[in-house]
């Protein structure tokens, strides 16, 4: 049986200066924590969650509880990140719709939810808000951050803001800057919620929802998850529930019902103007912002990085990894790079844990007895 975990939940009564200069607070951030903190508070390590990810991360809410954290067969006893030995720490990020404060709140001075009256976030405000939890629970130093996709960017980022409480990273199928494409796909996603005519300027609290809209913006966002040959492998051109085209504009294909069965699923548990506002903070990630290179950007880490690519990723591709570690090296970072064969995706990092677990368990067992190696790349074509 999966460990029974709760959410818990801190309320800072204070103002969060953000990255655009505005000002916001109180607000509050939902977190859960697996395993046993020892002694000297040294064996911390911070799981960063993706785009419609949340703080539970692994385990169960109830005996009843249908369903496990995101990540429950990597984080656990004996697991990649193993919870007999370390003390993990995932928190819900700030403009999310999970419990920490976000667009779905009430407002203090309105009573009412925020809206587009919530200011814009970016991933270095998120872990700003997270630096408050950590000083809120007497953690000044974490052995590890870690996370996929967007929570890889928030684990760069806590590199770059607060090097000195960061002894080592493990960089999943992301980036260290958001491409032209991804900004691309996420501002079709944006669109097709924009377009609903539920939507109401993000003013629908208390009413019809912009389900549809949201409906596809998930749509579009996990069609990127996916790759061409995994999609090839499990829908093909398979028709659902029936032998032959039926020449209408109905759901015929697999693949079509599998993306409608998503979409759906996700407006049960996802507010539409959360996905406007993350998605949003991920176009926004660009650590060579302001910087005369990438490379400037990490001229004071001193953490130890593992960066993990998967071959078939086409939202973050290999060459995004290669391009970051090269960034690293530059600057003479102790920095580990593996590619991993995969015909998932970007989805991969949460598939394929056996190899992970295997190259995470390295990889922190050499944090410990601080020996890492530096990575080779490869050349570049």
């Amino acid at each position: 049986m999966d460990k029974i975990v709760k959410t818990q939940f801190v309320t800072f009564d204070r103002e969060l200066k953000l990255q655009s200069g505005a000002r916001f607070g109180p607000f509050t951030l939902a977190y859960e924590t697996y395993g046993e903190l020892n002694e000297d508070r040294s064996n911390v390590i911070l799981i960063l969650h993706a785009l419609s990810g949340d703080a539970h991360v692994a385990g169960r809410h109830s005996a009843n509880d249908t369903k496990p954290g995101w990540w429950d067969q990597a984080v656990g006893p004996g697991k990649a990140f193993d919870t007999d030995k370390y003390f993990v720490l995932c928190s819900n990020v700030i403009g999310g719709c999970q419990g920490s404060t976000g667009p779905s709140s009430n407002n203090p001075a309105t009573g009412n939810p925020y809206g587009l009256s919530f200011p814009v976030v970016t991933v270095t405000d998120m872990v700003e808000a997270q630096r408050l939890l950590l000083d809120h629970l007497g953690i000044e130093k974490v052995l590890c951050v870690t996370g996929g996709s967007m929570g890889g960017m928030q684990a760069l980022q806590w590199t770059v803001s607060y090097p000195d409480r960061v002894k080592s990273a493990i960089i999943l199928a992301s980036t260290a800057r958001v491409s032209a494409q991804s900004i691309a796909l996420n501002e079709v996603a944006r669109q097709a919620i924009y377009a609903d005519p539920n939507w109401k300027k993000g003013d629908y609290y208390g009413s019809e929802r912009p389900d549809a809209g949201l409906a596809v913006a998930r749509m579009i966002g996990h069609i990127t998850y996916l790759s061409e040959t995994s999609m090839r492998a499990k829908f093909g051109r398979h028709l659902q529930e029936r032998e032959h085209y039926g020449y209408e504009f109905a759901t015929e294909f697999r693949v079509e019902s599998y993306l409608k069965h998503q979409g759906l699923t996700f407006t049960k548990r996802f507010d539409a103007n959360t996905f406007l506002y993350i998605t949003k903070a991920i176009d926004y990630f660009d650590l060579s912002y302001g910087q005369p290179d990438l490379a400037h950007a990490f001229r004071n880490v001193s953490s130890k990085f593992l960066v993990v690519s998967y071959s078939s990723d086409w939202l973050y591709p290999p060459e995004q990894s290669e391009e970051l570690v090269r960034a690293l090296l530059q600057n003479g970072v102790d920095a580990t790079y593996v590619e991993i064969q995969s015909d998932y995706g970007h989805d991969a990092f949460l598939l394929e844990l056996d190899r992970l677990a295997t190259l995470t368990r390295d990889f922190l067992s050499r944090v410990n007895r601080g020996t890492t190696k530096h990575a080779k790349l490869p050349k570049p074509a």
